[in-house]
Parts: structure tokens; C-alpha cells; sequence
């Protein structure tokens, strides 16, 4: 009996390491993950902002599609939307409701005191495990699984801010 449970620890950890390790080659920009075992990767679908240019005041959209993987973020999901200006400076923040595989639409209004200049927004699930970069669902693990964070990359859609 140990010496099973043994097997799938160990199972576990050469997965995490090589799921671990193709993360850190697809950020190198080295080609060649793949054969690591488990269900395909399940990322956040990818989202984009329309318009990529507005004054404050304006109205911005920012919204995915549903993912063509089994994301399975629940029924209550939330997206947590943010922009951020030139600084890095977080100037609005947002829940919106998400589909259980990621789709959502997100709408807001710049704010009026908005700086002209570069700006930049991200969309992440709200209060979930979503920075395994390899796609690993750790939400949907049967059993006791600890959670491993790859890396998290964050990513940031530009828009630009004119001026009023």
C-alpha cells in the first residue's frame, strides 16, 4: 500500500517538474514541450480591449471568448478587470460575472482623471489559482493536491489614453 502511494507521489512530482520545466522553455523561447502527461493545457482564455484608444469618458470593452478547453471556473466565476497608467498605478478596478470557461465582457468608463498617455489593462479569474502557466487545472484535482505556481507571467493588453 505505501509503496503505491509512493508511485503516485512521485507520478505527481515528475509531472509538476516536467510541466515546471516546459513552462520555463516556452519563457526561454525554447520549442519542444511536449509528451507531458496529463489533460491538455487550460489557460485563461485570451481577452482583448475595444477601443484601443479613448478619452476619459469614454466607454472601453474588454472581453474573451470561452476557452475550447474544460476550464471549469464554477458558476459563480468572476473576472477581476484592472487598468493601469504609465506608472503601473492601478486606476480602476472590476468584477465581472465569467462563464464556467472563461468568456466574459467587461464594460467601464475612463476615468475622468485619467493621465494622457500609455495605459494598459488585465483580466485574470478573480480569487482562483490561474498562474500555473503550464494549464494545469489545480481547482478541478481529485483529492488532497498542494498547488504548484509555475510562474506568473502577467498579461497586459496596451491601450492609450488621449487626451480630453
Amino acid at each position: 500500500m505505501a509503496d503505491s502511494r509512493n508511485q503516485r507521489a512521485g507520478g505527481t512530482r515528475v509531472r509538476r517538474l516536467a510541466a515546471a520545466l516546459c513552462g520555463a522553455s516556452i519563457l526561454m523561447g525554447v520549442a519542444g514541450c511536449r509528451d507531458v502527461p496529463g489533460p491538455p493545457p487550460c489557460l485563461p482564455p485570451a481577452y482583448s480591449v475595444t477601443p484601443s484608444e479613448a478619452r476619459p469618458g469614454d466607454q472601453v470593452t474588454v472581453s474573451a471568448q470561452d476557452t475550447t478547453c474544460d476550464a471549469r471556473y464554477g458558476a459563480d466565476a468572476k473576472v477581476q478587470v484592472t487598468v493601469r497608467d504609465a506608472a503601473g498605478i492601478n486606476v480602476l478596478e472590476g468584477l465581472a460575472p465569467m462563464t464556467d470557461d472563461g468568456g466574459f465582457t467587461f464594460v467601464f468608463t475612463v476615468p475622468a482623471g485619467m493621465a494622457a498617455g500609455n495605459a494598459g489593462v488585465t483580466a485574470y479569474p478573480y480569487a482562483l489559482d490561474w498562474c500555473d502557466d503550464t494549464g494545469v487545472n489545480n481547482r478541478a484535482a481529485s483529492g488532497l493536491e498542494s498547488l504548484v505556481r509555475v510562474s506568473c507571467v502577467e498579461r497586459l493588453v496596451p491601450m492609450v489614453i488621449l487626451a480630453g
